[in-house]
């Protein structure tokens, strides 16, 4: 004889359910941030109000770390920041190269920093790099529109309501994303970018920088000088893509400034190297103001008298820009 089992409430199941999936998430805080595996975060209806998290992300690329600030009061807004050549595996660096955090900790806006991709100009490669023994390819542009948003939609930031702004490497990379996926940036900025890649020599330097800062090879990221993905990767070029777009641009003259003071020779060198870097986006930054003016396309522009390539001075511009990030993406 089969005894009957005891029937389980409907509120009772939901409870042990409840139970049973909170035991599945591991937490690993350590200090102020804490760090959690993304697969395991709770869905949630608004963002966490305020905080500070890392967490990691699934993607192609393996688990990606991304640092988090959250929006203030729980918004739905959401601002990616990216880093430049030479991003880090551990940390990006707007989050101890800037005070990025302190400027938006008060506003309902999330900061979103992922971490790594040094010389990826955050997009698709093609295959590895085949001169520094690379073990993965890079796919960055699918995993900033496509495995990031859809972790950060379960924590309560929006899809569709997003701004991208990045320095140098990152600038470029910024307005690319915009104009690809316009249904998820609303606004997009560049700090000193390099916006016109299919200028004499631009091939040519980025080559060399990329193999100076990991030795990557430009060729398994967009193939040959000759190669469509040039084109497509050149904010000049898919300039018409951007109208409609709240847009900041910003380069500096190349000169020293306030926060230029070399003592010894290596800081010298390096600021030597941040000037002619400076000029160079100056030249491209120029050429793509004059690029959308015959498109009427507006934008805020931004060009300081004095400046060099350097995270002081990309700190005060994302300052600057604080105002309109704020009012296109409605999180004041």
């Amino acid at each position: 004889m089969r005894l009957a089992r005891p029937r389980l409430s409907q509120r009772l199941k939901q409870r042990l359910l409840g139970i049973s999936a909170a035991a599945l998430v591991v937490p690993l805080a350590a200090g102020i941030a804490g760090t959690s595996v993304a697969s395991a975060a709770p869905v949630a209806h608004r963002a966490p109000a305020g905080g500070y998290e890392e967490v990691f992300v699934d993607s192609s690329m393996g688990p990606v770390k991304v640092q988090i600030q959250w929006a203030a009061r729980g918004g739905n807004a959401s601002l990616y920041l990216l880093d430049g050549l030479r991003a880090r595996d551990d940390r990006n660096a707007w989050s101890f190269e800037t005070n990025a955090l302190d400027q938006y900790r008060n506003d309902n806006l999330t900061l979103v920093m992922p971490v790594g991709g040094q010389s990826s100009f955050y997009t698709d490669w093609y295959a590895p790099s085949n001169l520094n023994g690379q073990k993965i390819t890079y796919k960055w542009e699918t995993f900033l529109t496509q495995d990031l948003p859809a972790y950060l939609e379960t924590r309560g930031v929006a899809r569709d309501n997003n701004g991208v702004l990045g320095l140098s490497m990152g600038g470029s990379a910024a307005l690319t994303l915009a104009a690809y996926h316009r249904d998820q940036f609303k606004f997009a900025a560049s700090l000193s970018g390099y916006l016109n890649i299919s200028a004499p020599g631009m091939r040519e330097a980025i080559r060399v920088a990329m193999l100076d800062a990991g030795r990557f090879n430009v060729d398994s990221m967009w193939g040959p000088p000759w190669s469509p993905s040039w084109l497509r990767n050149d904010p000049f070029v898919f300039a018409p893509k951007l109208e409609g777009l709240s847009m900041y641009i910003s380069a500096a003259s190349g000169l020293p400034g306030q926060y230029d003071h070399p003592q010894k020779a290596i800081d010298y060198y390096n600021t030597a190297n941040a000037m002619g870097l400076e000029a160079l986006s100056l030249i491209n930054t120029r050429a793509f103001q004059v690029r959308l003016a015959s498109l009427k396309i507006p934008a805020t522009y931004s060009f300081p008298a004095n400046g060099t390539h350097s995270w002081a001075y990309w700190s005060a511009e994302l300052w600057k820009a604080r105002g309109q990030i704020l009012d296109t993406l409605n999180a004041w």
